[in-house]
């Protein structure tokens, strides 16, 4: 493995490990809480991150990793879902956050 690959493989790896804490701790903030706009923006939260989490891990198996023909679809499938997830965390968290806005 070439340097470049070594460090590629470390920042995807504490981007991994690190989306993949602050998604379970979203995912416990979200169930306990009460607050219906609260959870709504813990969620919203936790999909950024696994969003986060799913993009870093189909990067990973697609550049650093030799490339067979399965590798390749399960990167673009966990790439789509990353992106999917993503954007709907985004896009929900913008709506509970003009929510608690107007709530206040």
């Amino acid at each position: 493995m070439s340097n470049l690959e070594a460090i590629l493989s470390w920042i995807f790896g504490i981007a991994i490990l690190v989306s993949l804490i602050l998604s379970v701790g979203f995912s416990f903030r979200s169930r306990r809480s009460a607050d219906p706009t609260q959870r709504g923006l813990m969620t919203a939260r936790m999909n950024i991150c696994l969003g986060i989490m799913l993009i870093a891990l189909a990067l990973l198996q697609m550049f650093i990793y030799s490339g067979s023909t399965l590798r390749v679809i399960v990167g673009s499938a966990f790439l789509v879902l990353g992106i999917f997830n993503l954007f709907a965390g985004m896009r929900n968290h913008a709506f509970f956050t003009k929510r608690r806005s107007s709530a206040q």
